[in-house]
């Protein structure tokens, strides 16, 4: 009877509803953490080789010490993106998830305290690097200010209309390996047309960390966010 009428459904329905009502209540103690250290936090989404952490590493040897850089690092298994962080001298805590495909609001908390010990004089930001997936970690928010998608041209440039809810809810979209153009069938404006289709106000970013190419814009809107008004002023209050 419950496959027929539905109710069984409904039961699940209310299920996810209570977990992601959790999961945005604790994401809000995780914004006041985050700004009580004088932060601002970008949660970068990607597929699995997209270029994630090597965009990180590339963003740290631009910046230098201009910018204090807090990371928390987030896989299934093995430390191995941390110890490439914590290799040029940034504070890296590395989440294992243990096989889920994303990570949430109360794995993030736990995230925050250990690199709160690590950085008491406080941080201008911290990347939060999901999960590589493009479907779950779009549904739950850790507490972030902004929320990055990656996509990187071997990929494909489909893949904003396969996966929307990760272009929907992000502010900016990044297209990394920008220096394999040449060498995939990839097309860069029907990449733009589809997320502007879903999200019209997201600012697109197109970047190579292997040869430098558009890091420049990369650099330039992280040091916008950094010095923006309504980040000066939490901090103020913080």
């Amino acid at each position: 009877m419950c496959e027929e009428c539905g109710c069984a459904n409904r039961k699940i329905l209310h299920v996810n509803k209570a977990v992601l009502a959790a999961n945005d209540a604790m994401a809000g103690l995780n914004r006041k953490r985050i700004e009580a250290m004088g932060a601002v936090a970008i949660n970068l989404m990607s597929s699995p080789g997209s270029g994630k952490t090597t965009l990180l590493e590339k963003t740290i040897d631009l910046v230098g010490d201009s910018l204090k850089i807090g990371v928390i690092e987030g896989d299934i298994e093995t430390d191995r993106d941390a110890a490439r962080i914590r290799a040029r001298g940034i504070p890296a805590v590395q989440l294992t998830t243990g096989g889920a495909c994303h990570l949430d609001a109360p794995l993030v908390h736990r995230g925050l305290y250990e690199l709160e010990v690590q950085t008491p004089c406080g941080l201008d930001i911290i990347f939060i690097e999901n999960v590589g997936n493009l479907v779950c970690p779009a549904s739950f928010s850790l507490g972030e200010h902004k929320r990055v998608v990656l996509l990187s041209v071997p990929e494909g440039s489909d893949k904003p209309a396969k996966y929307p809810r990760a272009f929907m809810g992000s502010q900016v979209f990044v297209i990394t390996k920008t220096d394999l153009m040449p060498y995939f069938d990839f097309s860069l404006a029907e990449a733009e047309k589809e997320a502007l289709r879903l999200n019209p106000r997201l600012n697109i970013l197109c970047l190579s960390s292997v040869n430098g190419d558009g890091m420049d814009g990369w650099i330039d809107y992280l040091n916008k966010l950094v010095n923006s008004p309504a980040r000066t002023r939490a901090r103020v209050v913080a």
